[in-house]
């Protein structure tokens, strides 16, 4: 006999599990359509893995705002899967031999995780003037949401532009890995791991209210903490995967390109929660998400550009450990607003 607490946990590893092995089969065939249209390694390429293994946080972040109704786990959701994907960050430095991630990594990364920190930072700030009595809306949007638009714009234009410029430091000249596979049969098999994912991450937001009704746990910490986790397994996996086979640089730019979809995927949950602008509706302590992705952000475009050396204690670089830290704090502050 079940224990009606343990139900929700294990729904909710029942839907990890899916999203985790759905999102491995997403990447794979994603990689197999890009080989074969001649999408892989460019800026396409980039942008396409990052919006593949993000696919879970706009899943999840549409069914929260419209059928849940419940904006502190879309949020919450969204900004915690920006700050695990920067913790992924600190397990590749800690996984990755030799060099550290950032002394090998192209410094041109540091042009997407700048873009990121000013959105990630302008969501932050946002969300404080919302809670402040200042905020500006349009109809039931608020005007962040245009500007989020606008910024995701210029930041994917921008970065095209540079990657046309240097795609030789992020291309790939692989032959077709999978000749075995059509066309045809890579993108039926991308939709049927589409078609998990979506159906793992429309449960997601139902299961992150029974968790929080039952543990007496505030729904912004168990979107930021738990269902950001469920929803970041893509690009945890997709990230190891692409250090171990030597693309080292795509797995940098997967993840600081999904903070940067991700940021996006919350203009378009604005769109659809018709109840007022969102940021007005959640808890302020989704402020603490925000301003510790931008601190880790900003650390980690400081070990791009410096490049420091050595590890501590033939573990991570200082700069990864500075990161962690700010991962740390991020949980435990979020933990003691729960009481």
């Amino acid at each position: 006999m079940i224990s009606p607490y343990a139900l929700p946990w294990l729904e909710f590893l029942l839907c990890l599990s899916v999203i985790g092995y759905a999102g491995v089969k997403l990447s794979v065939f994603g990689d197999v359509i890009a080989d074969k249209t001649g999408l892989g390694g460019s800026w396409v390429g980039v942008i396409m893995l990052a919006t593949v293994t993000s696919l879970p946080e706009l899943v999840t972040g549409v069914i929260s705002v419209t059928v849940a109704e419940l904006p502190d786990i879309a949020v919450g959701n969204a900004l915690g899967a920006c700050v695990i994907n920067l913790f992924i960050l600190v397990l590749l430095d800690f996984l990755h031999r030799g060099e550290s991630v950032f002394q090998e990594s192209s410094q041109g990364h540091i042009l997407s995780a700048s873009f990121g920190v000013l959105m990630i930072g302008f969501v932050g700030f946002s969300i404080l003037l919302s809670h402040n009595g200042y905020q500006l809306s349009f109809g039931h949007m608020g005007f962040y949401t245009f500007i989020l638009v606008i910024m995701y714009g210029v930041a994917v234009r921008s970065v095209f532009q540079y990657e046309k410029n240097h795609v030789a430091a992020f291309a790939d000249h692989a032959p077709d890995r999978r000749p075995d596979l059509s066309l045809f049969q890579s993108v039926a098999r991308y939709a049927a791991a589409a078609v998990l994912v979506v159906i793992a991450a429309i449960a997601l937001p139902f299961v992150g209210e029974h968790i929080a009704q039952d543990m007496g746990w505030q729904r912004s910490f168990v979107g930021t903490v738990f269902i950001a986790l469920a929803t970041s397994i893509p690009e945890m996996v997709v990230s190891i995967a692409a250090m171990r086979i030597g693309a080292l640089n795509m797995a940098v730019a997967s993840l600081l390109g999904s903070n940067l979809f991700t940021m996006f995927i919350l203009a378009i949950d604005d769109v659809l929660y018709t109840r007022g602008p969102l940021l007005a509706h959640v808890s302020p302590v989704h402020g603490v998400s925000a301003f510790s992705a931008v601190m880790m952000t900003s650390l980690a475009i400081i070990g791009l550009f410096y490049r420091p050396n050595g590890r501590v204690l033939h573990t991570v670089g200082w700069t990864s450990l500075f990161m962690f830290v700010v991962y740390l704090l991020n949980t435990y502050i979020l933990y003691l607003y729960e009481h």
